[in-house]
């Protein structure tokens, strides 16, 4: 494991570094997809996602989104150490490659899961994706993420293709502050009203969600947010 996390390492930094030398034989080509191998052991290489529940699908999100994330890790706003460390000096001309190569990819999303959790629990996900909890100040995730929950350009990720076990790590460090955007930081003001009920309940309902015909993020501006977000770019 750690030898193939440092092999990715070596690809990465030598295929963003900018060529001083002829390319030789022995350098890998200089390519988009090349220039993301280290991305591939955990995300996949076209970024579609591995056995791993919590290694996301990046393939197909916002680029802005992606890029935002990718700065994330960089500056340790966001902290995964292997993420940390692979992106610390990385330049953000270089981030703004990876963020558009992944989300042009298109692989096909993977077949959604089989819900272990009680048609009660699997309902209450519905009704909180769906419609949200006013009274509660827990606006639908439909409501930023799309009806069809594929996201919008150019920050609103999409939500299918995502295991349980990774949206439910995800709202928690949202809950916990480990987890954090610019402010108004509106994903830890929206799952700091959410109990460990609502969240197993979302994270399975979203994970058993099939695949629309069309996965592509909804164009910038197609439905207005219900609130002002931090993290979403200009």
């Amino acid at each position: 494991m750690f030898a193939s996390t440092a092999l990715g390492l070596l690809v990465f930094t030598t295929a963003f570094s900018k060529p001083t030398l002829a390319q030789t034989q022995d350098q890998a080509p200089d390519t988009p997809a090349a220039r993301v191998l280290a991305c591939a052991p955990c995300h996949g290489a076209q970024g579609q996602g591995t056995s791993d529940p919590y290694f996301p699908r990046l393939a197909g999100k916002p680029a802005g989104y992606l890029f935002n994330q990718l700065i994330a890790f960089r500056d340790g706003r966001r902290r995964y150490p292997p993420m940390n460390y692979l992106l610390e000096f990385q330049p953000d001309d270089s981030l703004k490659h990876m963020a558009e190569y992944f989300a042009e990819q298109r692989p096909p999303l993977p077949e959604q899961g089989v819900p272990t959790v009680s048609k009660e629990v699997l309902a209450h996900g519905e009704t909180l994706v769906t419609q949200g909890a006013a009274d509660r100040g827990i606006p639908a995730c439909s409501s930023c993420h799309g009806v069809h929950f594929t996201g919008m350009d150019p920050g609103i990720p999409g939500l299918l293709g995502l295991r349980a076990k990774y949206i439910s790590a995800q709202l928690g460090a949202w809950r916990y502050g480990t987890r954090t955007a610019n402010a108004p930081d509106c994903m830890q003001l929206v799952a700091g009203h959410l109990t460990e009920e609502d969240v197993n309940a979302i994270a399975a309902y979203l994970s058993s969600r099939p695949a629309p015909q069309d996965p592509s993020p909804a164009k910038k501006g197609s439905y207005a947010l219900p609130f002002a977000c931090g993290s979403q770019p200009n």
